[in-house]
């Protein structure tokens, strides 16, 4: 309940109409002016979509670029070998290897945030599942992080590429950027998020898609917005 959050988190909810849905600039613009912390935060957009989650086919998983990045740097585990190894250190990669990568994550190292992998790979990624999957880092086709362009895909993370997929509620929860972002690139990042994911409507979906779209920060209320 708001009232056993925190002054800060009270002092934005004030400022919320729970009446109306915002325009995606108005939205922003009015989680912008909410009471900030010391830290900087991210920009997260939360979408209800109407599918049921326990239904494999209806499922949505993938992988978009935003236009105006994230703002965030990752550390990116990539599974490859020989030319492909190099590849991706050129690319930028933090961790690369093979069955010695395995082998160091079997025994607990966690220190990165994403997984890519070149198919041939996934004879080491596969025994990894109970690991990585609890985690959110098993690499997938679907997510553009099982690729034989291992390369190509950690310039395209680097550079602000995410990965996102509906949890057990049909919610879709993922970062769209910083806090001291302009009005204009949070919402930039937040239309082609919401469009790539009508793209991906399931053909077993019924009625409405996108329910609900609401864009909050790390430490503040959600605001429901409207994206046309």
């Amino acid at each position: 309940m708001a009232r056993n959050r925190s002054r800060r988190y009270r002092n934005g909810i004030a400022k919320i109409d729970r009446t109306k849905s915002y325009s995606p600039a108005e939205g922003i613009s009015l989680l912008k002016g909410f009471p900030a912390p010391k830290f900087e935060e991210a920009v997260e957009v939360a979408v209800r979509l109407g599918i049921d989650p326990k239904k494999t086919e209806q499922l949505v998983r993938g992988s978009v670029s935003l236009p105006k990045g994230t703002g965030k740097s990752i550390r990116i585990a990539v599974f490859a070998e020989g030319d492909k190894a190099k590849e991706a250190l050129d690319a930028g990669a933090d961790f690369v290897g093979s069955a010695d990568l395995a082998d160091k994550i079997e025994k607990g190292f966690t220190e990165f945030d994403m997984t890519i992998a070149s198919p041939d790979m996934m004879k080491y990624v596969g025994k990894l599942g109970r690991i990585l999957g609890p985690q959110g880092k098993m690499p997938s086709p679907k997510a553009g992080t099982v690729t034989p362009n291992v390369g190509a895909a950690v310039r395209e993370f680097k550079a602000g590429k995410i990965e996102f997929r509906t949890d057990a509620g049909a919610n879709v929860h993922v970062a769209i950027g910083r806090r001291s972002f302009p009005v204009q690139d949070l919402e930039a990042n937040l239309r082609a998020f919401v469009e790539h994911l009508r793209a991906l409507r399931p053909p077993q979906a019924k009625g409405a898609f996108i329910k609900k779209v609401c864009v909050s920060t790390t430490m503040g209320p959600g605001v429901v917005v409207q994206v046309d």
